[in-house]
């Protein structure tokens, strides 16, 4: 089968199609033919050498799949031949098969196309950990979701207004901004004209926000402290701008902040489960719908990843770029 690796590590140039022996299903695994598979952050820092694959990964790019289900271990009976599912994989999802063990997969619900569900597991597990569970977003409260126009930030924007929050969203351009006005977010911040602490402040008359979910870093840590409302809740998922910055935790204190974040990839299958039970429950539903939806910025040929990437580096992008297979 044709498989995506990094060649040491440096720029799209690096990423190269080789043959691979399709991999076998593990106890409780299913094997599916990829059709789709998501371009996220992780896979960039991971071919920039930064984000290795846990044990027991292959070093096959890729996080999140959709495709048809071709084979199982003997005891996977969640699915059966054919059916259409997406999937959060460690590893490997940039090859014309991957592996993953059944509870880590969705099936696609009507409606949505295969090319659309190979850009919904990863951001869509992600958001859901970690706005819904780790930042306990409950209906009424406010968002300030940074980045609001990558994957991750139309998912959060999308499934926020849905339950019922309002929400705050920076993004780094008016084009990126009217974006994300558009998926329902009740405020654009453009990020590189105004202080989002300060425009945090104006929208909710000073309160400030009750979760954050940052994937910045960098100096934007006290500011989101500043930005955060009483008993407000900070999500780091990334670092874009570097984990390590000057902190006064006072503000902590006298705001009784929580400042928590998480990794979804190093995760076990059982944890990784749990999430895909709410998610089967509570945002497929929306997605069949049709109330919520990946936003689609571009596809490439599996033969054609270094654009793809390079899409990617360039920030350019308002949503999810997927491979074709």
């Amino acid at each position: 089968m044709r498989a995506v690796i990094a060649e040491g590590s440096g720029g799209p140039e690096i990423l190269k199609v080789v043959e691979r022996p399709v991999p076998q299903p593990k106890e409780g695994e299913i094997l599916v033919r990829v059709r789709f598979a998501g371009v996220n952050r992780p896979d960039v820092i991971q071919r920039q050498g930064g984000y290795p694959p846990p044990p027991g990964a292959p070093d096959i790019l890729g996080l999140e799949i959709a495709g048809e289900v071709v084979g199982s271990d003997p005891n996977a009976n969640r699915f059966k031949a054919g059916d259409t599912v997406m999937a959060l994989v460690a590893g490997g999802g940039y090859a014309d098969y991957a592996v993953v063990h059944e509870s880590n997969a969705l099936p696609v619900p009507e409606g949505l196309s295969l090319e659309e569900a190979g850009a919904v597991p990863e951001t869509y597990f992600t958001v859901w950990t970690n706005v819904f569970e780790r930042g306990a977003l409950k209906p009424g409260e406010t968002l300030l979701v940074h980045g609001g126009s990558s994957g991750i930030g139309t998912t959060a924007i999308q499934l926020a207004e849905a339950f019922g929050a309002k929400v705050i969203a920076t993004a780094g351009s008016p084009e990126k901004c009217e974006a994300c006005l558009r998926l329902g977010a009740d405020v654009a911040v453009n990020y590189r004209e105004q202080d989002f602490v300060a425009a945090v402040k104006e929208a909710t008359d000073g309160r400030g926000a009750d979760v954050i979910l940052d994937m910045v870093g960098g100096d934007y840590i006290p500011r989101n402290h500043e930005a955060a409302a009483q008993d407000g809740r900070i999500v780091q998922i990334a670092f874009l701008k570097g984990s390590k910055v000057e902190v006064d935790f006072r503000r902590l204190m006298l705001k009784r902040l929580t400042h928590t974040g998480s990794t979804l990839r190093s995760r076990s299958a059982a944890e990784k489960a749990v999430i895909a039970e709410a998610l089967e429950a509570k945002v497929l539903p929306l997605l069949a719908e049709g109330r919520c939806k990946p936003v689609m910025d571009s596809t490439f040929a599996l033969e054609d990843v270094a654009q793809a990437h390079a899409r990617m580096d360039g920030g350019e992008h308002i949503g999810k770029i997927v491979l074709r297979l």
